[in-house]
C-alpha cells in the first residue's frame, strides 16, 4: 500500500499508533480478498464488494494521514 511513501509509512507506523493500526488492518483485509479471489475462502460478491470498500477506506485515511505528516515536516 502506497509504496511511494515508505519512508514516511515507516515513521508513522512508529509514532501514531491509529496509523499503525489501520495499516495493520488494510493488509489484514488486502490478505483476506486475495485468498477470497482465489477461491480459498467462500463469500459472496456482496461480501466481497463490502470488503474491498472498507479497504479503500482505510487507505484514503492512512493517505490523508501521511499527507498531513508530509505537510507538518515541511
Amino acid at each position: 500500500m502506497l509504496h511511494e511513501y515508505k519512508d514516511e509509512i515507516h515513521e508513522l507506523k512508529q509514532s501514531n499508533a491509529h496509523f499503525a493500526k489501520i495499516f495493520e488492518k488494510h493488509n489484514e483485509l488486502d490478505n483476506k480478498i486475495e485468498h477470497v479471489e482465489n477461491g480459498d475462502i467462500p463469500m459472496t460478491d456482496m461480501e466481497l464488494e463490502t470488503l474491498k470498500k472498507e479497504k479503500l477506506l482505510l487507505k484514503d485515511e492512512a493517505y490523508k494521514m501521511i499527507l498531513d505528516y508530509k505537510k507538518a515536516q515541511a
